[in-house]
């Protein structure tokens, strides 16, 4: 489900862009491209993408021709690959959560935790190599991790892992470390954000060189693969594994807040799997969105401006109502008919503005007010129908309908009506099977705006949605509450939707949850005669 709240790339989270645009209607100035770009888009004329350059964002792609939704434009494996930042205890090889007690089974040689012994990812280029495995057992004292062992100290263990990787990759793949060696690592921005650089001259820098040893290695090295990694990795995982990595050419789209491709990973070799989600024109830059959809501007500026070193001027990002959707508008509490937004949504210090009245908030006590109901929702365990009904109640005299906050809400409730043991379909309550609907429709109705077209989450809550109206209609249809004609009419709606998600899912790759689903939808069809 879509997370939260931003913590880098993982909890429950431009003009640039008008540039991208702009260029892509006029002619490029490539003596300002670098060799490698030159040779890059030599060497991949027949690609469905080429590469182009802006002054204002760098290196990035546009199509090559006119593509349709659900191509296929980039395909790899990582360069690099590790635990997330602000990771809890996971195995070094496959990535999926471990325990710290004493049972955990552990690498035999530096005593860190793995799944088990027969972990694929156990002395593989994935995972837990030989060289990092060495590295690691000169530091046992330093690197103990065990029950008792601080949530902090484990996060900030787990956040050195790639960091280190990378670095090894100097000596044991030097390939691999030179494409990396590529990327944008923003160093001289990120000097003049001194919390940022002190973050990381403490927690990284000075512990990798005083304490790990690792003098073969310079500070400036160590900042510029720190760098590369917060402006260029993705957050990837299937089945309860999560990782951060780095891909050879995937980095190179350009950002939107409603971008026109998406992505998912490979289960099994972590390879990233980018298509478009809706027709895109030749020349037309291809995007993917750094930040998270249920997210509003104040925040996803904010998240992007933290970790990517740039603040988004993007179409979603300069509407006050974010294309219609409005989710990101709270209440008047004066007049308690209006709607306070942000009265200059590219300024985050603007002041947010009644729309029938005069009241005014400053934008640092809208910041306060969305960080106590977010850390509300937080403290919901997501399995809680109560907790989360509850808080929608709760709130919705403060938020407007489609605020991000409570859509984040109903998803959860989207998923777990119909899943979990006392809100299982077959014996929910009508009232319940209602709320179900309805959550899904108030959902699917912003994402169509803000995910348009083949994307990943319009697949899932499609598919949530075809069962509450399935039973609702023969409900309805026994009681003599509706006619045929409308019974019919809703059956048909089912088939709909159940053909668009098995559509969309069945590319998510095979063992991932999601692909599953799209066969779920597709055996569903053929139940109901319809393929």
């Amino acid at each position: 489900m879509p997370p939260r709240k931003h913590k880098n790339k993982k909890s429950h989270h431009q003009r640039q862009q008008q540039q991208v645009n702009k260029s892509n209607s006029s002619k490029k100035e490539t003596s300002n491209i670098r060799k490698e770009s030159e040779d890059y888009e030599t060497t991949n004329i027949q690609l469905p993408y080429k590469l182009e350059h802006s002054n204002i964002v760098g290196r990035y792609l546009v199509a090559s021709r006119e593509l349709k939704a659900g191509e296929l434009l980039i395909i790899e494996e990582p360069l690099a690959i590790g635990p997330c930042v602000s990771s809890d205890a996971v195995c070094l090889g496959c990535y999926k959560p471990v325990k710290l007690n004493g049972v955990q089974y552990r690498c035999t040689s530096c005593c860190w935790p793995l799944c088990s012994v027969k972990c694929k990812g156990l002395y593989a280029a994935t995972g837990h190599t030989i060289e990092e495995c060495d590295l690691l057992k000169a530091q046992k004292n330093t690197t103990s991790l065990s029950a008792t062992t601080s949530a902090t100290i484990v996060k900030n263990l787990y956040e050195l892992i790639l960091i280190v990787r990378i670095l090894l990759m100097k000596q044991h793949s030097p390939e691999k470390y030179a494409k990396i060696m590529l990327m944008e690592s923003h160093s001289e921005l990120r000097k003049q954000n001194a919390d940022l650089w002190q973050h990381y001259q403490q927690n990284v820098v000075t512990k990798l060189l005083d304490e790990w040893h690792m003098a073969s290695y310079t500070a400036d090295e160590i900042h510029t693969v720190c760098g590369i990694l917060d402006v260029n990795c993705f957050e990837i995982g299937q089945n309860s594994a999560k990782a951060r990595t780095l891909y050879p050419n995937a980095f190179l789209l350009a950002h939107d807040c409603s971008p026109n491709t998406s992505h998912t990973d490979d289960p099994n070799t972590f390879a990233i799997v980018l298509r478009t989600s809706r027709h895109v024109q030749k020349d037309e830059a291809l995007t993917l969105s750094y930040a998270y959809t249920l997210q509003g501007t104040l925040k996803r500026r904010d998240f992007m401006h933290a970790g990517k070193l740039f603040w988004c001027f993007c179409q979603r990002c300069s509407d006050p109502m974010e294309l219609g959707t409005d989710c990101s508008a709270i209440i008047c509490a004066k007049c308690k008919k209006g709607s306070l937004r942000s009265s200059d949504p590219l300024n985050q210090d603007a002041d947010w503005i009644c729309d029938n009245c005069d009241n005014t908030l400053i934008s640092k006590d809208l910041v306060n007010l969305l960080d106590k109901i977010n850390d509300d929702l937080e403290s919901i365990d997501v399995h809680d129908v109560s907790g989360l009904e509850n808080f929608l109640k709760r709130y919705s005299e403060i938020l407007r309908f489609n605020h991000y906050l409570l859509l984040s809400a109903k998803y959860s409730l989207c998923q777990i009506y119909g899943r979990i043991e006392g809100y299982l379909l077959n014996n929910m309550s009508f009232e319940d099977i209602k709320r179900k609907e309805k959550y899904c429709r108030e959902f699917l109705a912003v994402i169509d705006i803000l995910e348009p077209g083949l994307t990943r989450l319009r697949g899932l809550i499609m598919y949530e949605l075809h069962a509450p109206i399935m039973l609702l209609s023969r409900h309805l249809m026994q009681n003599g509450l509706i006619s045929k004609t409308e019974f019919h009419r809703n059956i048909q709606e089912v088939t709909n939707l159940l053909r668009q998600s098995h559509e969309i899912l069945e590319m998510e790759p095979p063992g991932s949850s999601e692909h599953q689903m799209g066969l779920a939808a597709a055996d569903a069809l053929i139940k109901m005669g319809c393929k």
